[in-house]
């Protein structure tokens, strides 16, 4: 039963794409906000209360409500709610469209949707480094993660996981503003997520001739470069995605003007239009498998 209500919450996701309106992680994210304005202070242990109350909360609410109704059916909703494959693959084609007309201001923009970075100075191949580097982290944030905590834990599980990347996304930024307060959401993303990112860069490494790339070079690449990030997930399936396609991630960016300068992920060329569209391709094939392998895990 629940292997079948995570196929029809992938389904879902592949047929219409995060719901259009009332999402339940946008209130979720109003309620957040809502709860910091009350209760911020810069320490850590004011944000581990608020962080554990919002998730263990949410993950609550979700189990209840499978007891209530239906277990099998609370999976298919809050899988479709969670995952958003659909609009990530959308979005990413829509900027490597734009690059490959020379809309690089629209490309930028529309940058934004993927990605927090500074886009006002980024070129061609720095636009469509940074559309790889979105999806290849966002396959297992935004679709694998979801179906790996719904096998392991049913609807409460999803939605722990589900709040617990909002929050990060929240709150766990290293300023001065978040770096005490949100230090627990960050940490709690990292252990949640670390099963979802292992597991998204072998199903890379396997998928890689899909995309023209070599399951051998993969694997070594992300056994190189996988600790060259500054998180500990989202380097392992960058470096996934680098080795399948061939391209080189990583390198100079900047976040709210504050410059980076990362290692290389990958001794490939630069990225192209082309690439997002192998990207793409390659995250749906991750997705997918991902589906498949998990429900037949939790049947």
């Amino acid at each position: 039963m629940s292997g079948a209500a995570l196929l029809a919450g992938y389904a879902a996701d592949l047929a219409t794409g995060d719901p259009a309106r009332w999402h339940p992680v946008a209130g979720f994210g109003r309620l957040a906000g809502a709860t910091e304005r009350v209760a911020y202070a810069p320490n850590r242990l004011r944000g581990a209360v608020v962080t554990g109350t919002l998730v263990a909360g949410a993950a609550v609410a979700a189990e209840l409500v499978a007891r209530r109704v239906s277990r099998g059916a609370t999976l298919v909703v809050v899988t479709w709610a969670a995952l958003g494959g659909r609009s990530l693959r959308r979005e990413a084609r829509a900027v490597g469209v734009l690059v490959e007309r020379g809309e690089l201001d629209r490309a930028r923009f529309a940058l934004r949707s993927l990605c927090g970075r500074d886009a006002t100075e980024l070129d061609t191949p720095a636009l469509c480094r940074a559309v790889v580097e979105s999806l290849a982290e966002n396959t297992s944030d935004a679709v694998v993660g979801a179906l790996v905590w719904g096998a392991l834990a049913g609807p409460g599980g999803v939605v722990a996981y589900r709040a617990a990347n909002t929050l990060d996304a929240m709150f766990g930024h290293r300023d001065e503003h978040y770096g005490a307060f949100g230090w627990s959401a960050a940490r709690l993303d990292d252990v949640m997520s670390w099963p979802a990112a292992r597991l998204s860069a072998l199903l890379t490494c396997l998928l890689a001739p899909l995309v023209g790339g070599s399951p051998a070079l993969t694997l070594a690449t992300v056994h190189r470069d996988g600790a060259s990030h500054p998180s500990p997930n989202a380097g392992r399936v960058e470096a996934a995605f680098a080795g399948a396609l061939g391209v080189r991630l990583g390198g100079p960016l900047s976040y709210k003007g504050v410059a980076e300068a990362r290692l290389d992920i990958g001794n490939g060329r630069a990225a192209t239009p082309d690439d997002v569209k192998r990207a793409a391709r390659l995250s749906l094939a991750v997705g997918t498998a991902a589906a498949l392998l998990t429900a037949v895990v939790c049947r």
